[in-house]
This record gives C-alpha cells, structure tokens and sequence, in this order.
C-alpha cells in the first residue's frame, strides 16, 4: 500500500476509496502559536493530535473518511528528542482516526526561525462517494443547528490567549488556576478534539445537510462557510456551555462578545445542519454515543451569514 521510509514520493492504494466514483477530500494546517504554550512547557507528544485531530475535521465537514496524513517539521536546528515526541502524536492521532501515516519531510532552516521555535504543518485526504458528499445546498430554512462541545481552545485564538495569561497577568506556565482545576499551561495544551468517531456513524443513516468546523473566526465565519444563497443561521447565545477559559479571557482583555466569537470556538467545536424532523433524534445520538451536543440554532430565510442572538 506504502513506500518505504526514505523514497522520494509516498504512495497510497487507491483500492481503499469509497467505491468507483468517489471524491478526494484534502485540507492542509498547523497548530498555530500553541506550538509557543508546548515548548513554555517542553511538552510536545500531543501537537501532533492536535494537527491530525483539526485536520481530520476539515474534511470531515464534507462527509470524508481519512486516507492517509503527511507532515512537514521545520526548526533553525532539529532535535532528534523534540521530532520523536511530536511523530508520536502524530502516530496515536492517525491510529485513532483511522488514517496512514505515509510520509513527511524536516526542514533545518537556521536563520529563520529563532533557537528552540519549530513550526509543523500537515496534510490529510480523505474520500467519500459522490451522492454521499456533504457540501451545504440542501440546507433550507427550518433546518435545526446542533452544536457539539469543544473542550477548551483546541489550535485557535493562542496568540491572544498567550499575551492575555503569560504577558498582560504575568502567569507562569504552570500557575494553577482554581477556575480551571489544572494549570493554565495544561488547559492550553488541551488536545484538539476529533470528532469523526461521533459523526461518521450518523451519516450512514441520518440526513446531514451541511457541518461546519469551528477554527479561526469562530462560529459567524465558519458556519456562514456551508450556507446556501438565501439561508441565514441564527445562532442563540446561552443555548450551550461555556468553559471557564473563554470566559477568563474575556474578562481579563476586556474583550467584546463580538471579539470573542469571532475569535474562539466559545465552546462548540463542530456544527451539524439537519432537518428540524431529525434534529432530537441526532442530538439524542450524539448523546448516547457520550458527545456533549446542544440544539443552537436555526436556519432562516434571509441574507446569507450568521447572526448570534
């Protein structure tokens, strides 16, 4: 099915996508300034979950089951400890998504990054059947949004966080936090929830119209992202959980509600579009299953967009 380590290209049996008309579904990222909380830490066996997680959920959206991952690992000077801990991530994360890890490739770049910063990037496919495919033009008003819980800020929103808790407060890394029961480094290094295990079951037989993961821009600017022409989400604030950590946050900047859901994820970390007829039957599901899903909106005539009430 693979290449040995160490050939110029990686190969992948094609045997294993859904059937002869099928889509490749791809998306590439990083993690982003929490590799900055990771290294405060020197703790880097979880970065790698974090990547293979989001990324596994970008493609997700669409209905896509995991192919295979590839890596990219840059550093001024590459540690053969820090490599081995962020692979070991990467390899549980691939494990449990049910994906191969096929192939990567280090860069030393001296010069560019400054002593002990590294940067790692990755890239997954994923496939699924093409009347399969979820792609958002059947959602019509009336359909009902569930939102599924985040469990704190999975890869966004670091930069702000970073300054707010480390700069503005002057915590130390491993200050304990009673709000949080653990120490702001570890509720920032939360690894980044996947959430394929809870979503692929449903789409075999549930009709899920459009799904959403919620990155960068949060919900306004993600949600909007799988909206028809003539659809407007309206999402109701206090219809979910928030955790403590967006809300210390908040009140430590002195942040805008507008700011801080177009920033962070604010507790929802994926987003279904169903039918109103099939929204109790999804969020008991998901329940069941042990997700923590909340009914958070509804889709309505109007201008496209997102509107939080």
């Amino acid at each position: 099915m693979a290449t040995d380590i160490g050939t110029f290209g990686a190969m992948f049996s094609l045997a294993k996508l859904a059937g002869e008309d099928a889509l490749l579904v791809t998306s590439v990222d990083s993690v982003g300034t929490k590799l900055m909380v990771a290294t405060l830490m020197d703790r880097h066996n979880t970065v790698g979950q974090d990547l293979v997680n989001h990324c596994a959920n970008d493609i997700l959206v669409h209905g896509a089951r995991p192919l295979f991952f590839m890596d990219y690992i840059a550093a001024s000077a590459l540690s053969p400890e820090l490599i081995a801990q962020v692979i070991e991530g990467l390899v549980v994360a691939c494990k449990e998504v049910g994906c191969a890890l096929i192939g990567g490739e280090t860069a030393e770049l001296p010069g560019m990054y400054r002593e002990g910063e590294y940067d790692v990037v990755g890239f997954i496919a994923g496939a699924v059947a093409r009347d399969r495919a979820v792609r958002g033009c059947l959602i019509q008003p009336g359909d009902v949004i569930i939102g599924l819980a985040s469990n704190g800020l999975h890869t966004n929103g670091y930069s702000l966080a970073r300054k707010l808790f480390f700069e503005v407060a002057g915590l130390p890394v491993d200050q304990f936090v009673p709000e949080l029961d653990r120490t702001i480094g570890e509720e920032l290094m939360r690894i980044h929830r996947c959430y394929s295990p809870a979503i692929l079951p449903l789409l075999e037989d549930v009709e899920i119209r459009g799904m959403a993961h919620v990155t960068g821009g949060g919900l306004p600017d993600n949600l909007v992202r799988c909206l028809p022409e003539g659809c407007r989400a309206v999402v109701e604030r206090g219809s979910w959980h928030v955790p403590a950590i967006f809300e210390l946050i908040q009140d430590l900047g002195r942040v805008p509600d507008e700011d801080m859901y177009h920033t962070f994820n604010m507790g929802v970390g994926f987003v279904l579009v169903v039918p109103e007829a099939a929204g109790d039957q999804v969020a008991s599901r998901l329940s069941a299953g042990g997700e923590t899903a909340y009914r958070i909106g509804r889709i309505e005539k109007g201008e496209r967009g997102v509107i939080i009430i």
